[in-house]
């Protein structure tokens, strides 16, 4: 009959992930003829986790450039703007022994990114589309069973020597090939 131990080790006890898309409103001090450019810069999170679920508090910025005055002139407008990410933990560990004590990673898989930016049919401001994707791990600690040989390991477990003889047998231009 086998001896069996448990094991309290630091693993991967959940994993969700959320990819989200997003409208926001910029309001730029100049009515926009066309739009130029939109790009997404400077993105910060923090997360925390809240029972079954991951909270993700973010901001980035949005930057946008826009021609106006009938296309004489242009400028970028820059708008600070957060998120509150709800993930859904998917995999749980029943077995995790702290919910508590846990840490959290989060990793970016998409970074927040401009789908398109257009400008609102009343022509004062800017609506932009963001997508972005995250990951979410939680970290804790849970246990493990394994089953244990009280005889431990013998030498000819780990039988890995190679002998002469079986340098012998090697063809020398098997990895060469036919070169014709």
């Amino acid at each position: 009959m086998a001896n069996y131990r448990e094991i309290i080790t630091k693993a991967v006890t959940g994993k969700g992930r959320k990819f989200t898309q997003s409208s926001h409103t910029l309001t730029p001090p100049n009515k926009p003829t066309s739009i130029l450019g939109c790009w997404v810069i400077n993105h910060q999170y923090k997360a925390r986790k809240r029972g079954n679920l991951v909270e993700v508090d973010g901001t980035y910025d949005i930057n946008t450039w826009y021609s106006y005055d009938d296309n004489t002139k242009t400028e970028v407008v820059t708008e600070e703007t957060s998120y509150k990410d709800t993930i859904r933990l998917r995999y749980r560990d029943a077995e995790q022994i702290n919910d508590e004590e846990c840490d959290v990673i989060v990793r970016v898989l998409q970074q927040p990114n401009c789908l398109e930016a257009t400008i609102s049919p009343k022509g004062h401001k800017v609506l932009v589309q963001v997508e972005r994707e995250l990951l979410a791990e939680v970290v804790g600690e849970t246990k493990l069973v394994v089953a244990v040989n009280p005889d431990g390991l013998e030498d000819d477990d780990f039988d890995l020597d190679v002998d002469d003889e079986e340098f012998e047998d090697l063809d020398p231009d098997f990895i060469l090939g036919d070169e014709e």
